[in-house]
């Protein structure tokens, strides 16, 4: 540590800092913030680190070969990195959320604890709202105790969006649950076909803001031949299973839940699921929770992990209940598209001249104050005719209550009244 802090005091202090994308040779410095990152808080957590770095550099040529082109994994790795005096200072990843892309992700931020992770943060985030330019909105998940980062993301825009909890369910209770027949007569397997009903799903079990920041269409719960493809081999590498299923509801003719696992086969992970249930059907949440304890009692034993978000308490009510155990709390925050114009420069509006400006907006003609006139524009008025009245004509007066134009008659003269 001593060593790392002497090193950086030597950067002179009128280098710039250097925000530019990820290149093979910050894999070392990348694996180094990771590592500090990760061991800060558990052991587990630098052991994940050390995986998904070992996962990066194998697939890191594969990876970059594919951010040539237009392609569905184009953006599957996007990174910046923080340099000064090819010393590294900080990395950020981000990642599309949906298909349109029209929300993004950021992934994870590592910065060098001799620095100003404030400083270098911002510089890290707002590089990713500037050069991204289709993300209409940024998302993003953090633990509810990571007083620097919540800092460090509110300081830049971002905003609570929702809460989740996740839990994790021992494998003894797994095989307690599994002992029960779940009532799930509709229960159907998941295919393209029924990308539809999930996504109508997804649109009723969450907050219409939390929708409006996912923007998920129906195409996000498709997948394609190369999706597939990619899932396949994925799968095949890391030894693992996924299974997911629906229940329909007949009469509706709607899905009323949906679950999706993820089987460690080789049992050195637990499990993860992912579980959504309609509002109106609370009463699913038994039933296909005790349908996810059934599908694992064919694998090793391993504990099984889920979340569920602060707007479905039924959820949670549930999994209290049974005695599932709370592993960590999280803030799901979002920034809109809105705060690139308080970032924008300000445009001085002295030197603009608003008469040339709004030139197609200057009337043809002086207007005539006090009435209307039904003379041509080209027919001159001389100042005694406009000042005799003629009881002939009739004017238009508008009466403030009622919009349509009322005739009224100029009052009769002096001398008609007299022979009446």
């Amino acid at each position: 540590m001593a060593a790392r802090m002497k090193m950086t005091s030597l950067i002179q202090r009128n280098l710039s800092i250097v925000i530019r994308p990820i290149q093979y040779r910050d894999l070392d410095g990348i694996e180094r913030l990771a590592q500090d990152s990760f061991a800060a808080k558990t052991r587990k957590g630098a052991d994940f680190a050390m995986r998904q770095m070992q996962w990066l550099r194998r697939w890191y040529g594969l990876l970059k070969f594919l951010s040539w082109f237009p392609n569905p994994l184009q953006h599957i790795f996007c990174g910046y990195v923080a340099e000064q005096g090819r010393i590294l200072l900080g990395v950020v990843q981000v990642s599309p959320f949906n298909r349109t892309r029209s929300t993004w992700r950021v992934e994870r931020v590592f910065l060098e604890r001799a620095v100003d992770k404030q400083g270098i943060g911002s510089q890290l985030l707002r590089h990713c709202f500037e050069s991204i330019l289709e993300a209409r909105t940024w998302i993003l998940e953090v633990n509810v105790n990571d007083t620097e980062a919540l800092a460090l993301y509110r300081r830049n825009g971002f905003q609570r969006l929702a809460e989740m909890t996740y839990w994790e369910i021992k494998p003894e209770l797994l095989a307690e649950l599994a002992q029960s027949q779940p009532d799930l007569p509709n229960l159907l397997p998941v295919s393209n076909a029924d990308a539809q009903l999930l996504y109508q799903l997804d649109t009723a079990s969450m907050p219409p803001l939390v929708r409006q920041v996912f923007d998920r269409q129906t195409h996000d719960f498709k997948t394609s031949l190369f999706g597939a493809l990619v899932d396949a081999v994925k799968q095949w590498v890391t030894k693992t299973e996924v299974v997911s299923g629906y229940v329909f509801e007949p009469q509706r003719k709607a899905a009323i839940g949906y679950f999706q696992i993820s089987l460690d086969r080789k049992g050195e992970e637990p499990h993860l699921a992912t579980l959504t249930v309609h509002p109106a059907y609370t009463w699913l949440y038994p039933e296909l929770l005790t349908q996810l304890a059934r599908i694992t009692q064919d694998f090793p034993e391993q504990p099984l992990q889920l979340a569920s978000a602060d707007y479905q308490p039924e959820g949670e009510e549930y999994l209290e209940q049974i005695g599932a155990n709370r592993i960590e709390h999280t803030l799901i925050m979002s920034r809109s598209v809105w705060h690139k114009i308080r970032e924008s420069k300000f445009v001085s509006l002295e030197g603009i001249q608003l008469p040339e400006v709004l030139q197609g907006l200057q009337p043809a003609r002086k207007p005539i104050p006090g009435g209307m006139s039904w003379l041509p524009p080209n027919q001159p008025t001389s100042p005694d005719r406009a000042l005799q009245p003629n009881p002939s004509k009739e004017t238009i007066s508008f009466s403030c209550k009622n919009s349509h134009p009322e005739p009224r008659c100029q009052p009769e003269s002096a001398e008609t009244q007299q022979q009446e």
